[in-house]
């Protein structure tokens, strides 16, 4: 009998609203020939949405900056002096907030983030703009960050096919390829975090991650759309390599 599936935490941050004491204006967009309505529904939904609001308004360079603002408010995986990877980091939203939590020195970064994509500078973030799966890319982090990590942060996801089935594959594998790269690197106690997919997350990985976290589940942050299947893997306390504990 495989492992039982983690727990998926309950929402306990209520989402923004709009501005206080403000009628709320629900824009939206008109129908033009060449675009689909696929299209204009996400350009409406993107356009009404409190975090993208939110995220213009206190300079944070995607909404993705809130999942983990509202993961580590209840978590506590960012702490001050900390080192953090962070893995498929364009265009920085998550880097931002690493960089305020831990107070990454501008002078010598405890950010390192990494993408293939290009991403603008931050203050307190050292950049590589590389392929995570490229061969040299685990030693090229650690070199850059000068020691091994406490925070192992990945928002990765695969470019989208069109094929729902693919892109899950592809974005699944990113995920495992991540755990594997926590697992070489980061330092006793230290923490994981990975975007996955709601029944994604494959049992030979949940095993491993147990087998080297003191606790791994689930979590789905307020600013994760309600239609969206996409969860966050967090494991825990990680308890050191298997030769470091012989």
């Amino acid at each position: 009998m495989g492992p039982r599936p983690p727990r998926t935490e309950p929402r306990l941050v209520k989402k923004p609203d709009p501005k206080p004491g403000a009628r709320a204006l629900k824009a939206r967009v008109k129908k033009k020939r060449g675009l689909k309505a696929s299209s204009r529904r996400w350009l409406e939904r993107h356009l009404n949405d409190p975090y993208v609001h939110r995220a213009k308004a206190d300079g944070y360079r995607s909404r993705a900056a809130f999942k983990l603002i509202e993961i580590d408010d209840r978590q506590k995986l960012l702490k001050p002096g900390a080192r953090v990877i962070d893995l498929g980091a364009a265009p920085g939203g998550w880097s931002q907030v690493a960089v305020q939590r831990i107070g990454s020195d501008p002078t010598a970064p405890t950010v390192v983030a990494i993408d293939y994509l290009d991403m603008d500078a931050i203050v307190g973030v050292s950049f590589l703009k590389m392929d995570f799966l490229d061969d040299d890319a685990p030693e090229r982090l650690l070199e850059a960050l000068g020691g091994a990590p406490d925070v192992v942060l990945s928002d990765m996801a695969a470019p989208t096919t069109g094929h729902k089935r693919t892109d899950h594959i592809r974005t699944m594998h990113l995920c495992e390829v991540a755990a594997d790269f926590a697992i070489q690197v980061l330092r006793p106690g230290g923490h994981f975090l990975a975007k996955t997919f709601q029944g994604g997350t494959e049992n030979d990985l949940l095993t491993r991650l147990k087998q080297n976290f003191a606790s791994v589940h689930h979590v789905k942050p307020p600013a994760s759309r309600d239609e969206s299947v996409e969860l966050y893997l967090l494991a825990k306390g990680f308890k050191g390599r298997q030769d470091e504990r012989l």
